[in-house]
């Protein structure tokens, strides 16, 4: 008697895993980074552009262009200066003018110190000592402008007038000789000679010459 033919049960298995939506997903972020690559390149050199930009703009002046750079704010700080000096050449003075004027003054010299900050130092062996000169005359320039303020600031009264004024004349006086004695200073500065050239040359500083 033949026995029975037994049939193995089928056993479960889980399902393979679903390949296709994963190739796709891993396509996409390829595809992705495919297209971002190239703009985070261009990023990264218009940044490398962007320094090297900075620097070249960080680079020393060429003496005539620094020497034309302390010019022209001396000849636009003296042009400010005589206009807001005219009240203490007036027949009629009166506190409210003469304190318009000391703080026109002011203003005026603060302008003058920022602009020749903003120069930095000439390309020359001397051009530290350059720098320190010039930032010495904006300090000095700045007090002067901070001693007349306060000389007009104080005045009490029509008879405190006169004494104000001639504090505010004489310092403005020590202004000029401390502007021409820098000015001297800085062309005797460089041995070879090339910031006396660059002041003698340079358009802004014959204009300042020429004023004189």
């Amino acid at each position: 008697m033949l026995g029975k033919r037994t049939h193995a049960l089928p056993i479960d298995t889980p399902p393979a895993p679903d390949s296709v939506p994963r190739a796709r997903a891993a396509g996409g972020m390829i595809g992705l980074l495919r297209r971002l690559l190239p703009l985070a390149l261009l990023l990264v050199v218009a940044a490398l552009a962007a320094g090297c930009g900075s620097n070249k703009s960080a680079q020393p002046a060429t003496p005539t262009d620094w020497a034309n750079g302390v010019c022209s704010a001396i000849n636009t700080w003296t042009a400010s200066l005589t206009s807001a000096a005219a009240p203490l050449k007036s027949g009629s003075l009166s506190k409210d003018a003469l304190t318009t004027a000391a703080a026109d003054m002011k203003s005026a010299t603060s302008t003058l110190e920022s602009s020749l900050q903003k120069l930095g130092k000439p390309n020359t062996q001397a051009g530290q000592q350059a720098k320190d000169s010039v930032d010495q005359l904006a300090s000095d320039l700045k007090k002067d402008a901070d001693t007349i303020k306060t000389a007009i600031d104080g005045i009490s009264g029509l008879s405190g007038i006169p004494a104000a004024v001639t504090t505010a004349s004489s310092t403005l006086v020590t202004m000029q000789s401390q502007v021409t004695s820098t000015l001297t200073s800085l062309k005797q500065l460089d041995p070879k000679g090339e910031l006396q050239t660059a002041f003698q040359q340079g358009s802004a500083c014959q204009k300042l010459s020429g004023s004189k």
